[in-house]
């Protein structure tokens, strides 16, 4: 063992530095679980007695087998799920132009059934868009992060071919284009 190490308290296996463990006695541990197995049986009788001597412990009531346990009265209807899929949709840019492709009209169609399942109609620029490759992907992961999509059916098509009077008039605005 080197001077440093045995300074340092380590052994040194081969260019590795491993620190010493010291492991407790046995002994040690059993005594230590026994004594808080005693506390906590003296906690646990003297909450009891508290509970006994000053509050009345009521039970839940029973749930009817009738209220319908379903979470359907929780789920968003096909319109509320519609619009939340078009703000993640607004959350997505072309890296060449400065608005989200909604309001490019690169989006032609969100149409969302009662179960979940979304169909999202698209288009791109122009067919050899450098963007080809990350944006419909990126439109079908943002589409699945709302609650209630239950799948995402991404149709990439060119009729009609997107024309700059598709945009938005925010967008124009944006692109100074009014």
């Amino acid at each position: 063992m080197r001077l440093r190490d045995q300074l340092l308290g380590k052994k040194s296996i081969g260019k590795t530095v491993m620190p010493e463990i010291q492991m407790p006695d046995a002994t040690d541990a059993t005594d230590s679980v026994q004594a808080r197995s005693e506390e906590s049986m003296t906690t646990d009788s003297n909450v009891s007695s508290t509970l006994n001597s000053s509050t009345q412990v009521t039970q839940p009531a029973a749930v009817s087998e009738s209220a319908d346990p379903s979470p359907s009265s929780d789920r968003q209807s096909p319109a509320q799920i519609k619009e939340l899929i078009v703000e993640q949709l607004r959350t997505v840019f072309d890296p060449e132009i400065p608005v989200n492709i909604y309001e490019m009209g690169l989006i032609y169609d969100v149409d969302v059934d009662p179960d979940g399942a979304t169909r999202i109609r698209m288009t791109l620029t122009t067919p050899m868009c450098p963007a080809a490759e990350e944006l419909p992907p990126e439109v079908e992961s943002k589409a699945r992060l709302v609650d209630g999509v239950t799948s995402v059916q991404l149709d990439l098509v060119w009729e009609p071919p997107w024309t700059p009077d598709m945009m938005s008039e925010a967008a124009r605005l944006d692109l100074g284009m009014t």
